[in-house]
């Protein structure tokens, strides 16, 4: 089984792509983030005539994430368990589906803006969240994945720069330790470094010219339990993806299972 993960930034300005993607790459499960559609305005015509169902779940705005699986889909939830708002909303962040015998949730965890920003705090409550979602589903029978966009840099190593990021977020201490809790519950990163080239980032600005300096950043993750773990047989970042114009600033992340 092939499931993948990748921030689209806007799956309807992206949707050629996604769809060629899809017909080149052929994962059996996506999750996708970053959709900037409603749910009801995702393109479910086109992916479906690749042969993919789809569970949506978006607002319009600059969030919203998707599973697409060719699998099959059951036991849809949107939303994590005990989910904070922001701005007195829920924001359509994550999705959770099971495919194919395994679980997987689609989350893109918020940007968090700057330390001092009160999207900050509700990127770490939010994180919270995910770690009891975590903890009430990941260990038992079914093998379990959480994918997406975390915004979160693991390590120094995964950041182009780290003496440009000593007043950003993506690198805090909090926020690295929220990925440390997920961790003690259980996850393993599933895509480690170095992979097939030294950096294997996964974002790259549109700007001054960072995809063709590879200053670029891995908040790109795949965090499993020990069941999904076990069955990994590859893992890499689709660098080729993000090149040209019209592209994601991210690339997709894909992670190859043995069953």
């Amino acid at each position: 089984m092939r499931i993948a993960t990748w921030n689209v930034n806007s799956v309807g300005a992206r949707l050629p792509r996604l769809t060629a993607w899809l017909e080149s790459a052929a994962p059996d499960v996506l999750c996708l983030q970053e959709l900037k559609c409603t749910t009801e305005a995702f393109p479910y015509e086109e992916i479906s005539a690749l042969g993919y169902e789809t569970a949506a779940y978006g607002l319009g705005r600059w969030n919203g994430v998707a599973v697409l699986s060719r699998v099959g889909i059951e036991d849809v939830t949107r939303g994590l368990v005990d989910e904070p708002r922001y701005e007195d909303a829920t924001e359509p962040r994550a999705i959770g589906a099971t495919c194919g015998g395994v679980r997987v949730w689609s989350v893109y965890v918020p940007n968090g803006r700057e330390p001092a920003h009160p999207h900050y705090a509700y990127k770490l409550r939010w994180l919270a969240a995910l770690h009891t979602t975590v903890l009430a589903e990941a260990g038992g029978a079914t093998p379990f994945a959480v994918l997406g966009d975390f915004n979160i840099a693991p390590a120094d190593e995964d950041v182009w720069d780290i003496s440009l990021f000593a007043e950003s977020t993506h690198v805090t201490g909090a926020e690295r330790e929220a990925l440390a809790v997920l961790r003690k519950a259980g996850l393993t990163d599933v895509v480690p470094r170095p992979l097939k080239y030294d950096h294997p980032y996964t974002y790259w600005d549109y700007r001054a010219l960072a995809f063709p300096k590879n200053n670029g950043m891995r908040i790109d993750l795949c965090y499993a339990d020990a069941k999904f773990a076990a069955s990994v047989t590859d893992a890499y970042v689709d660098r080729e993806e993000r090149k040209g114009k019209g592209g994601s600033d991210h690339a997709p992340v894909v992670v190859d299972l043995s069953s």
